[in-house]
């Protein structure tokens, strides 16, 4: 191969790339979100600087089912996300992320620093109740219910839409040969051509148990918010650095 054609490479192995160019489309991507309220001093701890968690100490753990994306296949994935303020403004911060598919878990960690790891995770809808179930290792380490259709979101898909374009982030952690730090960012995006085709909320049960290597048990339930459940298609673009840990030096 001549460094002309590495360099046009989309990802790593050069014989069988795991992944192609993106942006990325995903098709009736299906949403399970389960809002509750942790203990704040943990969620100070969870939250890399400069970033400031959310003043109500709320977490969102997430079930995301994808049946049609592109350049990835068929799969599912489950995590841990915290509403926070960079700057002043409102920012997700994904915290912790569980998924059964290689492609993306090698394209979320090098591209966006998604913190991406191999495990089970399953929603489904079980009679009049949809499931989220996240397995790591052979064990049962989260489980989230909440009634199937049980009212239209505040707002309908029109609201659920908006709230989709919020800005996102992620702490990309990328090693040099020595070991030491060579990208330490936080990494932004922001999704695009969102067509939200269904929205609903009911109230949720969420269960988490505690595993070493799947701790999101590690900000632990105070109180349960709410659930909302939605539908709908959208574009995920490649993304940009927010701040620059090597660079920029936080506070």
């Amino acid at each position: 191969m001549t460094p002309e054609q590495i360099l046009k490479l989309p990802s790593m192995p050069a014989a069988s790339p795991s992944y192609p160019m993106g942006p990325y489309r995903f098709v009736n991507r299906e949403y399970l979100i389960i809002t509750y309220e942790t203990d704040k001093d943990l969620l100070r701890e969870a939250v890399p600087e400069p970033l400031e968690p959310n003043p109500e100490g709320h977490v969102l753990y997430e079930w995301i089912r994808m049946p049609d994306s592109s350049g990835f296949g068929d799969y599912t994935e489950s995590g841990v996300v915290i509403p926070c303020l960079f700057q002043g403004q409102p920012i997700n911060f994904t915290a912790q992320m569980y998924l059964d598919d290689e492609p993306p878990i090698s394209a979320g960690r090098e591209i966006w620093g998604f913190p991406k790891k191999y495990a089970h995770p399953k929603l489904e809808v079980c009679s009049d109740t949809i499931t989220g179930t996240l397995h790591y290792a052979g064990q049962l380490v989260a489980m989230g219910t909440m009634a199937y259709k049980h009212a239209e979101a505040p707002g309908g898909i029109e609201a659920t839409a908006k709230g989709m374009t919020k800005t996102q982030c992620n702490l990309k952690i990328i090693p040099d040969v020595d070991g030491s730090p060579k990208i330490c960012q936080l990494v932004a995006y922001n999704l695009t051509d969102i067509t939200i085709k269904g929205s609903w909320v009911s109230p949720a049960r969420l269960h988490l148990i505690p595993h070493v290597n799947a701790p999101a048990a590690d900000l632990p339930i105070k109180k349960i918010v709410g659930g909302k459940h939605f539908i709908g298609d959208l574009t995920l673009p490649h993304g940009r650095v927010l701040f620059d840990y090597i660079k920029d030096k936080a506070p």
